[in-house]
């Protein structure tokens, strides 16, 4: 595994091998600059995954180094903490308004700063792996999701969703209605979860039109039913007055045939190990495509479980 590398900026020599020997103790490669001007470059050279950058350093200090980094695009999710001198508020609203994502102030206690750089790493890599259009996690971290509660034998259900009709929609209104229908369902998730699921349910958007809810067992009916209904309600809104009275599109298919398509709805597939054993993310899914292929066979929005014990 590569180990993460974080980049010190800083004039005083004492500071940067004390934050280098906390942080190489605990895991990190460290590499530093003693100037502005070095580090900058070193940005571009080393490609850091974090950089730890001193307010106060002689030539260019830490406040315009952080703003030249800024305006390279380049440079916009390598995240940056500040250090600044202890008390010195002015300091730190300065820097976070630049664009830095943290600080620390000096002298500093060596907890404090593996913390903020072990927490800043991970919020920037749960971004990175985040769907941008939703912000909600990715397919990475859905398997990871599921393997985890596979490995903590903790039981669960996964409910997979898909939205019939969606690509017909993108392609009759344009792709910034489509964005709008992602939005829309993320929306609906996250107020019934909130609603009807429980504190550690987790939504994912594997991506297009396809979506995820793990949750418990005991909530996997209430979530299906209120999903459903609230998006059965809010889809008409996103089409033109006179689709939504004719309750279908009219757009080609891929062979370049006029097609009647529907108002969309939901295939929703639920897949639980309370009655079998799962061993992993892709036996998950297998089990949900099969029972996502039957739910799109019912017209209509649908939910359908696996009732299978093994």
């Amino acid at each position: 595994m590569f180990k993460k590398k974080i980049l010190v900026i800083d004039d005083t020599e004492l500071m940067v091998k004390l934050t280098t020997d906390v942080l190489t103790k605990h895991g990190y490669e460290v590499v530093s600059a003693n100037n502005g001007v070095d580090g900058i470059k070193m940005v571009a050279s080393e490609k850091p995954d974090l950089v730890l950058l001193d307010v106060v350093m002689p030539g260019i200090d830490g406040f315009e180094v952080c703003k030249l980094l800024r305006k390279d695009e380049s440079n916009n999710l390598i995240p940056i903490i500040m250090l600044t001198a202890q008390g010195n508020e002015e300091d730190k609203l300065a820097g976070l308004e630049l664009g830095a994502d943290d600080y620390i102030t000096k002298p500093f206690n060596p907890r404090e700063l593996v913390s903020r750089v072990r927490n800043t790493l991970l919020r920037i890599d749960r971004n990175r792996l985040a769907n941008p259009l939703t912000g909600l996690p990715g397919n990475t971290e859905i398997q990871s999701e599921i393997n985890y509660r596979i490995a903590k034998e903790m039981i669960f259900s996964v409910i997979y969703l898909d939205v019939d009709n969606f690509k017909a929609y993108n392609d009759a209104y344009g792709f910034s209605h489509g964005d709008r229908a992602i939005k829309l369902i993320a929306d609906i998730l996250l107020d019934n979860v909130r609603t009807f699921g429980g504190k550690n349910d987790f939504i994912g958007h594997i991506g297009g039109d396809d979506f995820v809810v793990i949750s418990d067992p005991n909530h996997a009916d209430a979530l299906c039913e209120n999903i459903i209904k609230e998006f059965d309600e809010r889809v008409p809104e996103l089409y033109s007055d006179v689709d939504r009275r004719a309750g279908f599109i009219s757009t080609a298919n891929r062979v370049g045939e006029i097609t009647q398509y529907p108002i969309m709805t939901l295939s929703i597939a639920v897949v639980s190990n309370e009655h079998r054993v799962l061993r992993n993310h892709l036996e998950v899914g297998e089990i949900a495509a099969e029972l996502k292929k039957k739910a799109k066979s019912i017209v209509g929005s649908v939910y359908l479980k696996d009732r299978r014990r093994k």
